[in-house]
């Protein structure tokens, strides 16, 4: 661990304070180590070896962050509800709102076995069939999350999320976090195609009786789900949760496929977030992809441009309240900086889904 590493460490976690909480949750130990894990570029991952027992921990990132971003207790709630369901989670373990701990909340889940499929393919995955069978799994995986009875599993409308007017409320929250990251960003340089892509999203959002009310998961993608170790693709978990909430199920299929990659496809905007295995002989097609949805779900997956470019916007949201920590000095993810020319191009990537230069 480089020096700088070291310090970001100590930022996100207090050894000793962990350790003395985890002992009073599940019993004293002989084995405690806590690793930091790097892949990810929103919420803080560690590895915690307690005992006989590996656990993943997940708190925010440090310093000031943008309203509603982060949520890790409300991805606790939800990782709990759905215990016992079709939904592939992990086993939950505790969760702590108690800041004098580690400086934040965070919760901790049992840590699974297998692989997240991020910058490359297991080798044994590596014939056409098994790619088929990975976009597939994706898909099969996200219908049944579309199809949980939410009420019944305790994620009620009315408290855990309001499904009316959910996806114009999506146009706008992300427009709020854009404009959160600009109160920083824009000291280093303006991006304003978002405002036209902006502009458009608020002039094209779908009426609530075109789309179904379901658990939404949020930020469902390839690499939020991990493969079990198996021959075969089948997908063991699915992380992530710090967004999910009720209301409209294509803005999770417009997120997949957002990030799916074929070969058609121009130059990724953001290279370091670009799967460009998927490219390969074997792995289903943007459209493929849809129809397989619709198959599982039975839903009609209409407007499609609007929830791609509402996809794209995101990411541009997301991208530019990196570059904002990255400038304010809280993120040693080296991914932040790239956001400076990266969110730009995400910008007018939206704009050529709207003008109609890139299809399904």
């Amino acid at each position: 661990m480089t020096g700088t590493d070291a310090e970001y460490f100590e930022r996100i976690v207090d050894t000793d304070s962990l350790g003395a909480y985890l002992t009073a949750e599940l019993g004293p130990v002989d084995a405690y180590e806590v690793r930091h894990h790097q892949e990810g570029h929103s919420n803080e991952t560690l590895f915690v070896t307690w005992g006989d027992r590996e656990l993943v921990v997940r708190r925010p990132p440090p310093g000031d962050i943008a309203e509603n971003a982060h949520d890790v207790l409300r991805e606790y709630r939800v990782i709990d509800a759905l215990q016992g369901t079709a939904v592939r989670v992990p086993t939950t373990v505790c969760s702590c709102d108690d800041h004098s701990v580690i400086g934040s909340d965070f919760y901790a889940m049992e840590r699974q076995e297998g692989d997240v499929l991020r910058d490359e393919e297991p080798e044994r995955f590596n014939t056409p069939a098994a790619r088929e069978r990975i976009g597939y799994e994706a898909v099969d995986r996200l219908a049944e999350i579309h199809a949980v009875d939410y009420e019944a599993v305790g994620l009620e409308a009315g408290d855990f999320g309001y499904p009316p007017g959910f996806t114009e409320r999506q146009v706008d929250r992300w427009s709020e976090q854009l404009m959160w990251a600009f109160e920083v960003t824009a000291e280093e340089r303006e991006v304003e195609a978002l405002y036209e892509v902006m502009e458009w999203l608020s002039e094209n959002v779908p009426d609530d009786d075109e789309y179904p009310d379901t658990l939404v998961h949020g930020d469902y993608k390839l690499d939020n789900v991990m493969f079990g170790p198996g021959d075969d693709p089948e997908i063991a978990a699915i992380f992530d949760w710090e967004m999910s909430t009720l209301g409209d199920p294509f803005t999770d299929l417009g997120w997949l496929l957002s990030y799916w990659r074929e070969p058609k496809d121009p130059e990724a905007p953001t290279p370091s977030l670009a799967q460009t295995f998927l490219t390969r002989e074997g792995y289903p097609s943007r459209r493929e992809l849809v129809d397989r949805y619709e198959r599982r779900t039975g839903f009609s997956f209409e407007n499609a441009t609007f929830y791609w470019v509402l996809a794209t916007y995101k990411l541009a949201g997301l991208g530019e309240m990196f570059f904002r920590r990255y400038l304010e000095g809280n993120s040693a993810d080296p991914m932040y900086p790239e956001m400076e020319t990266g969110v730009p191009a995400l910008a007018e990537q939206a704009l050529r889904i709207i003008d109609g230069e890139m299809t399904l």
